[in-house]
């Protein structure tokens, strides 16, 4: 809400705070849920979002996009932190949003930031208020509501995820300050095309860190004589506290196309130099762990080595470099002296190409939950932990996708 000191304090928000999307048509990103005809902004139009739980990685909208449902939607909007608030914060929201929904129909829409924190005693205290319609809430976290959040709230929300913003929506947004008057405008910064790439894809689809970084080249890169901050890649880097990418986006698909290729290769000198050469550029190192882990399976289908692989990302996530390097190596070189095999990638185009083509094929009636056809199903325990038995339908029942 505001007061009288709203704007008075305004500039000493952040800028990305500042900058804020207060409508529709300045929030960048997540397309496959707003763009056009897509539910999310057809149930927005209509005025009718139901409760809801946006989740997915931090700086990708999913608060600033409450809000704006909140404004657009014409109700009334309360922001709760589930660390820092209890079961008694809650009732006080509900008896508030009753007496809003009563005296002027207003429904109160309640951003939870970090939902996954709330416990089963906080959840349950809504649950009643939710089904009356007085209370729509909107949950945001970085963790997947189906595992981290109780089932009763969750059975009684829509899910949509979203997804790191890509460079062009996140260069929009840093233009969008650098020419707002509430804000870069007046540090009249003129910044290089290499500069604002950096930042779009140093930030790794986070829109909050990239207009963080900006505003601290802003304010800490001197005028010119005519009063103009240049901002380069090189301040950029130094903003964002990581390292520029010395190549040019060619030569870095190229280096990493060769570092792919010699994993499925098994040249583990080949894999190590180009993974080093790219990491030395100013690669992150979790994109190559990330690399590692997809060729364990689609190259080597081994359960070894798709475990190292996986903790190697685990010890850059905590390790941070140079530390974690030796286990992305350690990761590197099993994934290259593996055996290699492409079945488990040829088994899933085969297992993906038949659910599309036979969508509605029958079950094997034994196969069935609880029918009178239930009683033919074989037990394999009761065979020694193996019979011969149909599982598949009719229609594919000589398929083999794993041979």
């Amino acid at each position: 809400m505001e007061n009288l000191f709203t704007n008075l304090h305004n500039d000493l928000k952040p800028l990305a705070e500042r900058m804020r999307p207060t409508g529709l048509d300045d929030f960048v990103g997540q397309r496959h849920i707003l763009g056009e005809g897509k539910l999310l902004r057809r149930l927005i139009r209509a005025k009718k979002v139901p409760s809801c739980i946006f989740y997915g990685p931090p700086g990708t909208g999913k608060t600033t996009l409450a809000r704006i449902i909140a404004e657009t939607t014409g109700g009334r909007f309360v922001m709760l932190n589930a660390i820092s608030s209890g079961v008694a914060d809650v009732k006080a929201v509900i008896e508030e949003a009753k007496k809003t929904f009563e005296m002027f129909g207003k429904k109160t829409y309640l951003l939870l930031d970090e939902c996954h924190r709330w416990s089963k005693a906080q959840s349950d205290s809504l649950l009643a208020v939710l089904e009356s319609g007085q209370i729509v809430l909107i949950g945001s976290t970085t963790e997947s509501p189906n595992y981290s959040m109780t089932r009763a709230i969750v059975s009684r929300c829509t899910l949509f995820e979203f997804r790191k913003v890509d460079a062009e929506d996140i260069k929009k947004a840093l233009l969008r300050a650098i020419g707002a008057e509430n804000g870069l405008k007046a540090f009249h910064i003129q910044i290089d095309d290499e500069a604002l790439t950096y930042f779009a894809t140093a930030c790794a689809g986070d829109v909050r860190s990239a207009l963080n970084g900006l505003e601290i080249a802003a304010l800490t890169t001197d005028p010119d004589k005519d009063g103009v901050r240049a901002i380069t890649k090189e301040v950029a880097a130094e903003c964002l506290q990581k390292k520029a990418l010395s190549l040019n986006e060619d030569v870095f698909y190229h280096i990493l196309s060769a570092f792919c290729k010699s994993l499925r290769g098994s040249d583990a000198t080949a894999a190590l130099y180009y993974a080093n050469r790219l990491i030395e550029a100013g690669c992150e190192p979790q994109l190559l762990a990330r690399r590692t882990i997809v060729h364990a399976s689609e190259d080597c289908c081994s359960a070894k080595a798709l475990n190292t692989a996986c903790n190697a990302l685990f010890a850059l996530n905590n390790l941070g470099m140079p530390e974690g390097n030796i286990v992305l190596t350690q990761a590197i070189i099993e994934v290259c002296e593996a055996p290699k095999t492409n079945r488990v990638i040829k088994a899933m185009e085969m297992a993906i190409d038949d659910a599309r083509n036979h969508p509605d094929d029958a079950v094997p009636d034994y196969l069935k939950n609880h029918t009178p056809a239930s009683k033919n199903y074989k037990y394999p325990h009761d065979y020694g932990g193996y019979v011969e038995q149909q599982y598949l339908p009719n229609s594919l029942k000589d398929r083999n996708y794993f041979k």
